[in-house]
């Protein structure tokens, strides 16, 4: 497995800020993201730090196994094809601030709402994997899919559920951060887009990066 300095970072920071928002009140209220305090307070910090907190510990570790087994790769082929490492934490910052926004100006003046977690970011690193390898088995709470099947699934179904008002999973934010995942590695190498279609074109099931 290749060296990736800064997916490793970005989970242990991640964590560290959890565990610590875990146990600190007024670090988990300063961090979140509640629309009403980044509108009259201009606390736009919120629409990133409130994706390095969680709700709890299933929460945290659902995303940070996902981020470690597919932010590495993502990071690994960044650094090939751009030759720095700033474009992956670019990428996953830019992931936390664009799935925040859909759900922020929707509730900008909701008192209610309140959003936290990695959920978006890891969607955008996750879709982005997709777009290079669609048919790689992925396992999905210890269930194989494809991963292309899944990404499917999993759109299908998040646009549903919030069509539904379901309340305590942010649909939105997963659905802007896989639409940007996928956005940003096109912009980044538009051959990647005739790489997927050969792929998509080829269907071979083989074992994924998780």
């Amino acid at each position: 497995m290749s060296l990736t300095p800064v997916n490793l970072l970005l989970i242990a920071i991640t964590v560290l800020v959890s565990w610590m928002a875990f146990n600190n009140r007024a670090l988990y209220d300063r961090l979140i993201l509640w629309p009403p305090a980044v509108d009259r307070k201009r606390q736009y910090d919120r629409l990133i730090t409130s994706g390095f907190i969680h709700a709890g510990w299933q929460h945290l570790l659902f995303n940070m196994i996902t981020l470690f087994f597919f932010g590495g790769q993502i990071e690994t082929l960044m650094v090939r094809l751009t030759g720095s490492y700033l474009t992956y934490p670019a990428f996953y910052l830019g992931a936390m601030l664009v799935s925040s926004l859909p759900s922020y100006l929707k509730n900008q003046k909701n008192p209610n709402f309140a959003s936290l977690g990695a959920s978006g970011a890891v969607s955008a690193v996750l879709f982005a994997f997709i777009l290079l390898s669609p048919w790689s088995i992925i396992f999905v709470f210890f269930i194989p899919a494809p991963a292309i099947i899944y990404a499917a699934f999993f759109v299908g179904y998040s646009i549903w559920m919030e069509r539904q008002g379901a309340q305590g999973v942010d649909y939105r934010a997963h659905l802007a951060g896989a639409a940007f995942g996928v956005l940003f590695m096109l912009a980044m190498e538009p051959a990647i887009f005739q790489h997927f279609l050969v792929e998509l074109s080829n269907p071979r099931l083989n074992l994924g990066g998780g």
